[in-house]
């Protein structure tokens, strides 16, 4: 699918939705440099701080938790359904699928329950699927480490382009990157190019990077979410390419102050690839 019109729709319905966002934003210039040595902050922090402030990260955080029920499909088949709760900083997160199994995070280790059901993907999805919800406001999180802004166009999108890597003690793939796309109309997210490392080399990853599209965005509590993604297969040269090879639906996006992470009795730890 060449041309990316659910781009299109975002904007206009985060627009409308919050009209005093389109006074604050700004094209994010070419990075000449670091601010190294001059007590400056770079241009690569400014992209970030600005798509958060965009999203309205300090809302966000003012908040203990927020849920959300996902309705996930790759490549013609459902690969989750169910809900999600996390802590709103990422430290505490629950997965609940409909038939049955619930995944925990505890801030360090990962746990299934029933201690027989079988998930073979449990750890890859309790960290990845509530990343991407919570994308937005995570770019200066600790252990983020950018590249230079770019000016890009993509067919007929103007966007601010970044690279997302991490330090190396950060999470199960400390070698994931992402190419992070932000609308220089809206300052929102629009998509990010990512590589999976779980399980395989950095080499293997890159030989298929993927892209996740956020779309149709809402304003819930003063913040930006995106209720749709799509996943598109990605290149630097060409972005955007193909048709979709998977899409997710969120819904019923809600914030609470309390949440019970409490690990089952009934449930058994879920390792990290070695």
């Amino acid at each position: 699918m060449k041309k990316i019109l659910l781009l299109f729709a975002a904007t206009t319905l985060f627009v409308s939705c919050n009209e005093t966002q389109k006074q604050k934003t700004e094209k994010i210039p070419v990075e000449q440099n670091n601010g190294i040595g001059d007590g400056a902050p770079s241009l690569s922090t400014a992209f970030a701080e600005g798509v958060e402030k965009t999203h309205n990260k300090e809302a966000f955080l003012e908040h203990n938790n927020v849920s959300f029920d996902i309705a996930l499909n790759f490549n013609g088949e459902e690969r989750l359904n169910g809900t999600f709760t996390m802590r709103t900083n990422s430290t505490k997160i629950k997965y609940e699928s409909e038939d049955g199994k619930t995944i925990i995070y505890d801030g360090k280790d990962v746990f299934l329950s029933p201690k027989d059901a079988e998930m073979k993907s449990a750890r890859f999805d309790i960290l990845t699927w509530p990343y991407f919800m919570a994308m937005p406001f995570k770019l200066t999180d600790p252990g983020t480490i950018w590249g230079p802004v770019e000016q890009v166009s993509e067919k007929d999108n103007e966007y601010s382009r970044a690279k997302l890597t991490f330090k190396n003690d950060i999470g199960d793939t400390a070698d994931d990157w992402y190419e992070v796309y932000v609308d220089n109309n809206t300052n929102l997210l629009s998509y990010a190019a990512y590589i999976v490392t779980f399980g395989k080399s950095v080499e293997k990853a890159e030989e298929a990077p993927h892209a996740i599209l956020y779309a149709n965005y809402q304003v819930i509590n003063d913040i930006a979410i995106a209720n749709t993604w799509k996943f598109y297969n990605w290149s630097k040269e060409e972005g955007l390419y193909g048709d979709i090879i998977g899409d997710a639906t969120l819904s019923n996006i809600k914030f609470t102050e309390s949440a019970d992470y409490t690990v089952s009795k009934n449930a058994k730890k879920v390792e990290a690839p070695k």
